[in-house]
């Protein structure tokens, strides 16, 4: 395999992201396939992680309303800790994360050793797609994460989110199964779930900089060709959050799911 990636490849890889990434069909399942389609080194985690910092700025632009309102109601939280009649949005989106950040810490050794194999990500495509597709089966409540302080239901989609350090399974895909399973309406889960990536995409950027700073981690693409691909992630982020929204509430999240089968076993059939 060649080490380095040409611009039209990163360019694939930021257009790859940024429709993946708000899709439930596993963005880093897709980024760990290409480089066995493209047939060059794999440029590692840490590159995967810059492609998501775009469309964590997608999040960020497109819901900046909510992220000001999270913002004031943990500044909120922070005076009356032990109110527990205010600030519930900011509470289940703290105590979420939360649950998500150990949970990392407990899977992270494993995802980083076995995660990228193409058995495990063909695997993780179909299980993970079968269970949303079950979830998704449910009635709803239309509950909401601003009405109380939801310790269960904030548990549940932050264990969740943890598991999508493996390539396959779909950090959107299965804080949104969860969501549904704990009775969110599709687009409450939605917007809960893309909210949710910003912290723990930032601080595992941060985390993986780190290992880059103490040459524990090897970088084998070009900086300026991986801007470029961070761009066109950001771009096509905003767009495929605005349309995966709106279409979300008529066609559900079966069609998601069937791509993934489609996507899983060609993979297992095709690169393994």
């Amino acid at each position: 395999k060649d080490v380095s990636m040409d611009l039209w490849q990163v360019f694939i890889y930021g257009l790859v992201q940024g429709i993946s990434e708000f899709l439930p069909i596993s963005s880093s399942g897709h980024l760990a396939l290409l480089p066995l389609i493209f047939k060059v080194e794999d440029p590692g985690v840490f590159f995967d992680l810059m492609m998501h910092v775009g469309t964590a700025f997608s999040v960020l632009i497109y819901f900046r309303l909510e992220i000001i309102k999270i913002l004031k109601e943990t500044i909120g939280l922070i005076k009356e800790p032990f109110d527990h009649s205010k600030h519930h949005f900011a509470f289940n989106f703290h105590f979420a994360t939360l649950v998500s950040v150990l949970f990392i810490f407990l899977l992270k050794d494993t995802a980083f050793e076995f995660g990228r194999n193409p058995l495990f990500i063909g695997f993780n495509l179909i299980f993970f797609g079968a269970l949303m597709w079950v979830s998704d089966l449910f009635q709803t409540i239309e509950a909401a994460m601003s009405s109380k302080r939801d310790y269960w239901r904030s548990f549940l989609i932050g264990m969740s989110q943890s598991f999508a350090i493996f390539p396959g399974v779909s950090r959107s895909g299965i804080t949104m199964t969860f969501g549904r399973f704990s009775k969110l309406s599709r687009l409450e889960a939605s917007r809960f779930s893309f909210l949710l990536s910003l912290p723990i995409i930032f601080a595992s950027t941060l985390y993986k900089l780190k290992d880059v700073y103490q040459g524990e981690e090897v970088l084998v693409f070009d900086m300026e060709l991986a801007l470029i691909g961070i761009s066109v992630s950001f771009v096509v982020g905003i767009l495929s959050i605005h349309f995966f929204l709106k279409l979300i509430q008529s066609f559900g999240l079966w069609v998601y799911a069937l791509y993934r089968f489609i996507i899983g076993a060609l993979v297992l059939l095709l690169l393994y």
